[in-house]
């Protein structure tokens, strides 16, 4: 007697995106010195009829949302995790920049783990496969 195979979860979000006709998500990554370039990459994938997803926020520069370095540090932390999950729901990754720091470094090892198409901005600076 045969019984079917189950499922992954990452077959069963593949099934369900396409069971609910999404568009193609793609993730941006990169610097967050970026930020412009990142938007207008948004804007690009999105006209090009995609669902993007992006950092939310600039760490980097100074808010109120995040005044206390310690909370800052943590916050930090939740938000790289935060974007690691959207890296795994996304279909293909866009890095953005014409500079790989080590956190996008990693990013886009994590996204290629996970066999997920990896595209640059500025393929030049692109670490190898």
């Amino acid at each position: 007697m045969s019984y079917p195979q189950l499922l992954t979860p990452e077959e069963k979000l593949a099934d369900a995106k396409k069971r609910l006709s999404l568009p193609r998500i793609v993730a941006i990554c990169g610097s967050t010195r970026f930020m412009t370039e990142m938007n207008e990459a948004d804007l690009r994938e999105t006209k090009a009829g995609k669902i993007v997803v992006k950092p939310g926020s600039d760490m980097k520069s100074p808010h109120g949302h995040w005044p206390d370095p310690v909370e800052a540090e943590a916050l930090k932390v939740r938000l790289d995790d935060l974007h690691r999950a959207k890296i795994r729901l996304a279909d293909e990754v866009l890095v953005v920049g014409d500079y790989i720091g080590d956190s996008t470094r990693a990013e886009i090892s994590y996204a290629r783990s996970l066999a997920k198409p990896v595209r640059f901005t500025h393929p030049e600076v692109a670490p190898d496969a």
